[in-house]
């Protein structure tokens, strides 16, 4: 049986080069290898933030609300294609208008059952003219808010979402693609 690059990630060394790939289901466990991921936040028309509460079923932090969406992007494919790709496939939806907002974020964080995340990834904006129909193996719920009120929840309540987003929401704000809070 042969392994295609569907369903692979790209492991790094410390300094972000590629050093080779590793089965996605395999990754995750209690000693993740560094690996290439990448964080999508979505807008719409009326500059509403799209939030995601990840599916019951998925492995690391389960139920958590989180950004727009997330993913690996397959060995050698360009992260605009990934970020389209794992649109349709979690959302139902088509992106444009794909920006780098952080693109050196790297974070480690570790869930309540220890299964660790350890990833360079990179942070983007983007916008949708679509409303979600989310694939429930995924998403298990979703909710378009003010940016405002998404930053105060992670002020407020950061215990209530995903660890990369809390950081990355600091991360948007000071480069200027998300605001202060209302609060």
């Amino acid at each position: 049986m042969t392994t295609s690059t569907e369903d692979l990630v790209t492991l790094l060394a410390e300094d972000g080069t590629a050093i080779g790939t590793a089965p996605r289901p395999t990754v995750h466990t209690t000693e993740t290898p560094l690996h290439l991921a990448f964080s999508c936040y979505l807008t719409d028309a009326s500059g509403r933030l799209l939030l995601t509460r990840r599916a019951l079923s998925k492995k690391t932090w389960p139920g958590v609300w989180t950004n727009s969406f997330c993913g690996h992007p397959r060995p050698g494919e360009d992260l605009s294609e990934a970020i389209a790709r794992h649109a349709r496939h979690e959302l139902g939806l088509e992106v444009s208008d794909v920006r780098p907002a952080v693109p050196d974020f790297r974070y480690r964080a570790v869930d309540a059952s220890g299964v660790v995340e350890n990833e360079i990834c990179p942070v983007f904006v983007a916008t949708t003219t679509q409303e979600p129909e989310p694939n429930p193996d995924e998403v298990a719920e979703h909710a378009w808010v003010d940016p405002r009120e998404a930053v105060q929840t992670v002020e407020v309540a950061p215990w209530a979402l995903s660890p990369w987003m809390v950081a990355q929401v600091e991360r948007l704000v000071a480069a200027g693609h998300l605001p202060e809070s209302s609060g």
